[in-house]
């Protein structure tokens, strides 16, 4: 009898994730020459949880059930291989990486009806592959076989040596394959993509840096997309050409944090602003100094701060000056269309990370985190892992459910008071933040040295499980410590006073008058604006 092998992730019930950011760091362009991947997987319906495959064996006849990432749809069965790596989130024991973020593109080259969603290709192929180009592989040909049911999709796929940027689309409405392109960021340089399709041109004889379908152009002939030169075709203008969304919601995320690697880039700020006449963003960049791990844990935290788009900064901030607006991105006011900014940290992030593919390291390491990355702290995941710590093990808690234990709901308990009094309360969450990512920081290179020296896979595993499991329970018991601390602080509007790390009492051990601080003076005068003379002392 065939057995089945389920690769689903039940917890996931509706809506794509339609709002991820994702930077690539090639070697030559880190601090410490690891390739790193960063990624937030945005949804208002997504459950931040470590997702884990042991390395395997399997039997002939096996088959791998497929659903739909998003959805939870049953999709197909496939054939099942004779051996699986073991994959840690979105990172494998080989030190591959992927991520993704949705552009969807031409309606005409969708077809939902059949084939591997973009989630399942991604889990895959992480079961499957050694390098970075034979993912490339493992999802091109599963999708050219199978069919593509997806929208279009960029991808970030890298390994210790390589890093790519590939971006894929349906055939057609009625057509049961796929269009793809992957290009190999020079080593050196930093990319990024943001739900929206990124390579224009490309090379057609340059196999070693730029692979392709056969279909590639003829497929956007067929739909009617594209009458030009081969030679002149680009892949996005064709299949996801920019509008001004596309720009000020997508590309906009990519220039902000292209200008933190790059001071020159802000040049390219009237594009970001939605300018369709302006030049558009390259497709990558060569970074102003060498980027470390923190800094780009760091940029995922970015709301436009020190452009035009600031979001602390306009009247929609509030008082607290918070850079957060709650949806939808698009308002009216009197027939006229308004927008939100969209940055790269946005309340709706179900988990983050930040992946580093280490050469001097058998073992790469997925820096988890799980909420908003702005308000959350990311945590080692070593690729040697086998037992995922409890607080971010899939099956603790869910959207639904809160769990005291679980890492997503500590982390939205305190981002969620913090977006109250934001420009206050930050100044805390900050520095335990800090501070939790030096410590864990110092811990990982004293740890590293202790991995070098074990070359037996069970022990290297065995201590592994016990640093994840170690730093998991310190994050998120600091974390709880912190939703304490702000509740008392900041309870009904006033401010505490603290001496030295306690709160102050009087005297005779009664608590303090607490402060009371007052909204800054742009916040008054749009009262006075609002209402006249109706508040006016008489």
């Amino acid at each position: 009898m065939l057995r089945l092998l389920a690769i689903s992730i039940i917890f996931f019930v509706s809506a794509a994730i339609l709002a991820c950011t994702n930077f690539i760091v090639t070697a030559g362009a880190s601090a410490d020459g690891s390739t790193m991947v960063s990624y937030s997987a945005d949804s208002h319906v997504l459950y931040g949880e470590l997702y884990y495959w042991a390395e395997a064996d399997h039997a002939e006849g096996d088959l791998v059930d497929i659903r739909e990432w998003d959805s939870n749809r049953p999709l197909m069965t496939i054939a099942q291989i004779a051996h699986t790596w073991r994959v840690v989130g979105n990172i494998n024991q080989h030190q591959v990486t992927i991520a993704e973020t949705t552009f969807g593109g031409k309606s005409e080259m969708h077809n939902p009806s059949v084939g591997i969603d973009y989630g399942s290709l991604i889990y895959i192929a992480l079961q499957r592959s050694r390098t970075a180009r034979e993912a490339i592989s493992v999802m091109t040909s599963l999708a050219e076989e199978y069919g593509y049911c997806s929208e279009g999709e960029s991808f970030s796929i890298a390994d210790s040596q390589e890093a790519w940027i590939m971006e894929m689309i349906g055939a057609g409405k009625d057509e049961k394959g796929v269009v793809w392109v992957a290009r190999r960021i020079p080593d050196g340089y930093v990319s990024g993509h943001a739900n929206q399709a990124r390579i224009t041109t490309f090379p057609k004889d340059d196999q070693q840096n730029c692979l392709y379908s056969k279909n590639v152009i003829t497929a956007a002939r067929k739909a009617g997309l594209y009458n030009g030169k081969d030679e002149e075709f680009s892949f996005a203008d064709t299949y996801a050409p920019l509008d001004f969304g596309a720009i000020r919601f997508c590309e906009a995320r990519v220039f902000s944090g292209f200008r933190l690697m790059n001071r020159e880039m802000m040049e390219y700020e009237s594009f970001a602003m939605g300018n369709l006449k302006a030049e558009r963003l390259p497709l990558w960049i060569k970074p102003d100094h060498k980027i470390s791990r923190q800094e780009m844990a760091n940029i995922m935290r970015d709301h436009f701060e020190g452009t035009q788009m600031d979001m602390s900064q306009d009247v929609g901030s509030g008082p607290f000056h918070v850079p957060y607006r709650w949806r939808p991105m698009e308002w009216k006011v009197d027939s006229v269309e308004y927008i939100h900014e969209r940055a790269i940290a946005t309340q709706q992030t179900g988990f983050w990370f930040v992946s580093q593919m280490r050469q001097s390291n058998p073992d790469g390491i997925l820096w988890f985190g799980c909420d908003d990355a702005n308000t959350s702290v990311l945590m080692p995941m070593h690729t040697s892992l086998t037992e995922v710590p409890e607080q971010v093990r899939v099956g603790n808690g869910d959207l639904l459910t809160f769990s005291w234990t679980s890492a997503f709901w500590l982390m939205n308990w305190v981002a969620n008071m913090t977006y109250s009094k934001y420009d206050e309360m930050i100044v805390d969450v900050r520095a335990v933040q800090r501070g939790l990512e030096a410590s864990m920081e110092q811990a990982v290179k004293e740890f590293d040295e202790v991995l070098l020296k074990t070359t037996d896979p069970d022990r290297r595993s065995a201590k592994v499980n016990i640093f994840a499991q170690h730093w998991a329970q310190v994050v998120c018991d600091e974390w709880k410590r912190l939703g304490e601390h702000q509740l008392v602080k900041f309870l009904d509007g006033n401010v505490k006073i603290e001496r030295d790390g306690k709160f102050e009492r009087t005297e005779h051990n009664y608590p303090s008058a607490p402060q009371h601080p007052e909204y800054d003076a742009t916040y008054y005068r749009n009262i006075v604006n609002e209402t006249g003379d109706k508040l006016k002392m008489k």
